[in-house]
């Protein structure tokens, strides 16, 4: 069935007649059709003789294999299932790609996606000894986000998930500090289930007289997350620096909602966490993002309450929040999920969120060895490749769902193209998809079973009127906040 992969195939090696003669069966000419109905009740898939990193130890991985789709669940992972199927099944050709689950961002600002690159050389917050340096607090909190109407939020919130999509990014967590009145609040939450990806909305606080927040959660609740089934789900924002937020930790445990808030170094967060840990409100259901200039007494506490961690690995560094502790939680035995954070600063693909962990990881680990102290082992492109996917559906509490390429679970998986010129040869897949892989390497996404881009292009969005209308919403912004674009 895969001789392909083993065997050779007679080829020559002469570049002309390579260039002459494409390989037998793939024509570059007619690509494959598109299996219809994907994700739809009792339509099955099978997706052929591919490499797959399941990403579940139990399974384990497949140099070669088939993965049948039944709907929007995984129904079996294996090889020659085609010979085990009896009802109709349409196919995709598996050959040359590598199949993993769909990437997790547990912790990314999409409502900031009109502002893109406005923020490049910005920092987190105001510095007086370099006033000359953007800060994020003032420019996009302080200037930007008070613009916002809910057009503009819905805009950024779907062309931010879109761009994911196409990224191979199928679970999110969007941290919408945008809820200015109720109707921002529809806006986004619109933007999210029309993008038809997994998501998880994150309501945190807006500003303004119109501000519900934390008590519009209830009619959240019962207007958009009443039912079980739906992609979307529902958390609540707890940023400990704001007056209200004892309440908005009570509201959601008495709702069950996870708890999210954000911890960096140097803004008072050791005094908070602390304050947290000694009145044990620091539980299972909180994810702390970025946790950096942390104590490791600290890092002790949140991993024996069994709490999630989100680190924003680029972000951290470039905007000053503090080194990215992942050696902090390599100690404390707590499995990080990486996240895009800002798009104002930084591209929210994670193969850089993935590239920028393994690197720095292992530079730091790299450079206690050499001074000869070996407490830490440097991080394999596998390990990472799970921070990014089973790591994120623990994080955000989908792992029951998504995360790993198990029957059973929704069939949230990608197809990632390994005869690219950047990537081919083969040799090492992890590797592959860790350390050499781009967007561009994502040709196929499924999500619930669903086809949300095939053979390099996303179905049924029409791009170029969804980027006019981000224009027109940055330039509004823009305008309204009394900024200039800089342009260079």
């Amino acid at each position: 069935m895969c001789q392909h992969h083993s065997k050779a195939d007679g080829r020559t090696a002469t570049g002309a007649i390579l260039l002459a003669r494409p390989e037998a069966g793939r024509s570059p000419t007619q690509p494959a059709a598109m299996p219809q109905d994907s994700g739809k009740d009792h339509v099955q898939v099978l997706i052929k003789d591919a490499c797959i990193l399941t990403m579940d130890n139990q399974i384990g991985d497949y140099a070669c294999a088939d993965i049948l789709i039944d709907g929007d669940t995984i129904a079996a992972i294996g090889s020659g299932l085609a010979q085990c199927i009896s009802a109709p099944v349409q196919t995709i050709d598996g050959r040359g790609k590598i199949v993993v689950p769909g990437f997790v961002d547990t912790h990314h600002h999409q409502f900031e996606t009109a502002l893109r690159s406005s923020l490049a050389d910005g920092i987190l917050s105001g510095d007086p000894a370099q006033p000359e340096y953007p800060n994020y607090m003032e420019r996009i909190l302080g200037r930007l986000a008070p613009a916002y109407r809910p057009e503009d939020v819905y805009i950024s919130e779907l062309y931010g998930s879109l761009s994911q999509l196409d990224a191979g990014v199928t679970s999110v967590l969007d941290v919408s500090q945008i809820h200015h009145s109720p109707e921002h609040t529809d806006a986004a939450v619109a933007a999210l289930l029309d993008a038809g990806r997994r998501a998880v909305l994150g309501y945190f606080e807006g500003q303004g007289l119109a501000c519900r927040y934390p008590h519009d959660i209830f009619r959240l609740q019962r207007e958009y997350f009443a039912g079980t089934q739906s992609q979307v789900t529902l958390a609540m924002g707890g940023e400990v620096y704001l007056p209200e937020w004892e309440r908005a930790w009570q509201l959601a445990r008495e709702l069950g909602l996870q708890i999210v808030f954000h911890c960096v170094g140097g803004m008072g967060s050791q005094a908070v966490m602390d304050d947290l840990i000694s009145r044990g409100l620091l539980r299972d259901d909180n994810l702390i993002i970025h946790m950096t200039g942390i104590n490791q007494p600290a890092w002790k506490a949140v991993a024996e309450a069994g709490a999630a961690i989100s680190l924003a690995v680029p972000i951290e560094m470039a905007m000053r929040h503090g080194t990215p502790p992942l050696l902090h939680a390599q100690a404390a035995g707590i499995m990080p999920s990486l996240s895009s954070d800002v798009e104002c600063t930084m591209t929210a693909d994670f193969f850089t969120q993935m590239r920028c962990a393994l690197t720095l990881q292992r530079g730091l680990v790299n450079e206690l060895a050499l001074e000869g102290d070996h407490t830490f082992a440097p991080v394999s492109a596998r390990e990472v490749l799970q921070w990014a996917t089973i790591g994120g559906a623990r994080a955000l509490r989908l792992a029951s769902q998504t995360g790993s390429l198990s029957p059973g679970k929704q069939a949230d998986l990608i197809l990632l193209d390994s005869e690219a010129l950047n990537v081919s040869p083969l040799n090492h897949a992890p590797g592959a998809v860790v350390t050499l892989m781009e967007r561009s390497n994502v040709d196929t996404v499924m999500v619930a079973g669903r086809i949300r881009k095939w053979q390099g292009r996303l179905v049924g969005v029409d791009v170029p009127s969804l980027t006019r209308k981000l224009e027109a919403s940055r330039d509004y912004l823009f305008e309204k906040a009394g900024l200039a674009r800089v342009l260079f």
